[in-house]
């Protein structure tokens, strides 16, 4: 008899696990649960969609034929309710059971809400699931005014989608700068003066205390801590994700800010695995557990996992991702971890050009580089390596780094 194996998740991270159990185990049984009503597609590419610059076409990944053509049991629209990890089986809303042999969540997360008046109100959005940007695309094409909340990468494509859709944003912050604890003033102005140029304009020391509402539910306006009231019948909130743990709640698994797992993607329990969003994994780079939400990372971590689920220790994960923003008329892109460390470097290299490395015991643990991502490799290569360069940091803000730079200032001392 074959093997069976139940992915609970649809998206990056279980469908690359999926693919991954299919090519090496023609014969194995893959069953893949998701409460999303459609097959894999990019969410990568979902905030193009929302901007206006893609049809919907383009985004999907996976036709659920490919699920038949792979014979892999694909079951939408399909909510686990429980997770019976001592007897090896999955309970649905629908009250269907799924046994396995092994198990691997991808579960995710949720977008958090604001705990604040009216913060379920229409028109107040978050950006998640394909779902959400269809309804984000036709809430922002009928808006006149809108207001964001939450200055980091996704809240950033809030600001995108407005200024691509020519609407007239305030963009409310906690801090006195965007993404603020990876970026400085400087590399932070950078990319408010890119937002004011799509009609986003940054209020810093801000936030929401509470939202307005018309007659019909509909939100009209959001007022800060300060009492100050911005009109708006189009809101964004992007404050971080909520992990999906409460499934596993009542069961044996280790969860630390998510599901816990080791460099092979294996839980505390020798059946079941997790990948993606949800894991809070041994990041052998590093040297400590971590969190890493960025699709390179989730796709890797789905296809370890399906390795190891077929034979257990056959190989780690060790990856240095990586995050590009594209909205803009230059490029940005952070790498590793860069709001960690306990030491940092940056410099404007050229005009329109800026980098910072951020730094742990000497070594390069993430960073961030706006206009010129050249040094991305040499950086990425440092991390692997874990080399020391505490005493050739300036070497790291050299336009055209590289890593035999380092090489050759060792060899002249």
């Amino acid at each position: 008899m074959s093997d069976s194996y139940v992915i609970i998740g649809d998206g990056i991270a279980g469908a690359s696990a999926a693919e991954t159990l299919r090519e090496e185990a023609p014969d194995a049984e893959i069953t893949v649960l998701t409460d999303e009503g459609e097959s894999l597609y990019n969410r990568i590419l979902i905030k193009e969609y929302a901007k206006g610059k893609l049809p919907e076409a383009p985004i999907s990944i996976h036709q659920e034929s490919w699920y038949d053509d792979h014979d892999v049991d694909l079951r939408l629209n399909t909510v686990v309710v429980d997770i019976d990890i001592e007897n090896d089986a999955i309970h649905t809303h629908e009250g269907d059971t799924f046994e396995y042999d092994t198990l691997l969540l991808a579960v995710g997360g949720t977008p958090q809400q604001l705990p604040v008046g009216n913060a379920d109100a229409d028109g107040i959005h978050h950006f998640w699931t394909f779902q959400d940007a269809r309804k984000i695309k036709q809430s922002v094409e009928d808006a006149d005014r809108a207001v964001i909340v939450g200055a980091g990468l996704l809240g950033i494509d809030f600001a995108a989608i407005c200024g691509a859709q020519d609407v007239e944003a305030k963009y409310l912050m906690r801090g006195d700068s965007w993404w603020r604890y990876a970026l400085s003033e400087e590399g932070a102005e950078i990319m408010h003066d890119a937002m004011r140029e799509r009609g986003v304009e940054p209020v810093f020391g801000s936030g929401v205390d509470h939202f307005e509402v018309d007659e019909d539910g509909h939100v009209e306006a959001a007022v800060d801590p300060n009492g100050d009231r911005y009109e708006c019948d189009f809101a964004g909130v992007a404050i971080g994700l909520n992990f999906n743990t409460e499934l596993v709640e009542d069961t044996s698994l280790e969860t630390e800010n998510g599901i816990v797992v080791d460099e092979f993607m294996r839980t505390n329990v020798d059946n079941v695995f997790a990948a993606g969003d949800i894991t809070t994994f041994n990041d052998l780079v590093l040297g400590e557990q971590a969190k890493n939400g960025s699709w390179g990372s989730a796709k890797q971590q789905g296809t370890i996992a399906a390795r190891n689920m077929l034979e257990y220790g056959s190989e780690e994960f060790e990856w240095v991702s990586s995050y590009s923003i594209t909205h803009f008329d230059f490029p940005f892109l952070s790498f590793g971890h860069p709001t960690l460390g306990d030491d940092s470097i940056e410099a404007t290299t050229a005009e329109g050009e800026w980098r910072r490395v951020a730094l742990k015991d000497g070594k390069v643990v993430g960073g961030v580089l706006i206009g010129d991502l050249s040094p991305q490799s040499a950086f990425k290569q440092l991390m692997r390596e874990g080399r020391d360069v505490s005493d050739q940091r300036d070497l790291l803000m050299e336009p055209g780094f590289s890593v035999d730079d380092l090489a050759a200032a060792t060899e002249q001392q």
